[in-house]
């Protein structure tokens, strides 16, 4: 059996950002009796990103974010820049960290280790709304 659907995240700015119980709030009526089952996360743009990582210590998405600005300058010479300096970069790191997660679903509850959280990792400095696209499978 599937479940489905597809949502709107709250604008923000470049960073990463801790979003799993914004994430919640979509998806609980598609939790519902779920007993063993998979989410499947979908990030419906190319200059964002999700993941699972460490989600208790903020400094993890600051040093996140450090990190890929070093592996994937700005200062580059970016040819597509049709949006500003930071719209190559932006599907250039979008590439690197993925669009789409999968996480276990035990008895109606995300299956996410103690210290695992679900990042929107947003490379664009201009705020930006982000749509992503939910499926359950059981």
């Amino acid at each position: 059996m599937g479940w489905q659907k597809e949502f709107t995240l709250e604008r923000r700015a470049k960073g990463c950002h801790l979003v799993t119980d914004e994430i919640l709030k979509h998806i609980q009526p598609g939790l519902k009796d779920v007993q063993a089952g998979m989410l499947f996360l979908f990030i419906k743009h190319t200059s964002a990103s999700l993941s699972v990582n460490e989600n208790y210590d903020p400094d993890v998405r600051k040093d996140m974010d450090m990190a890929l600005d070093h592996i994937v300058p700005e200062k580059l010479d970016w040819l597509h820049t049709d949006e500003g300096p930071d719209d190559s970069v932006s599907h250039t790191k979008a590439s690197l960290v993925g669009s789409s997660i999968s996480i276990p679903i035990t008895n109606s509850r995300l299956n996410l280790g103690t210290w695992q959280g679900i990042y929107l990792t947003e490379f664009r400095r201009m705020a930006h709304t982000r749509t992503v696209v939910a499926t359950i499978m059981s």
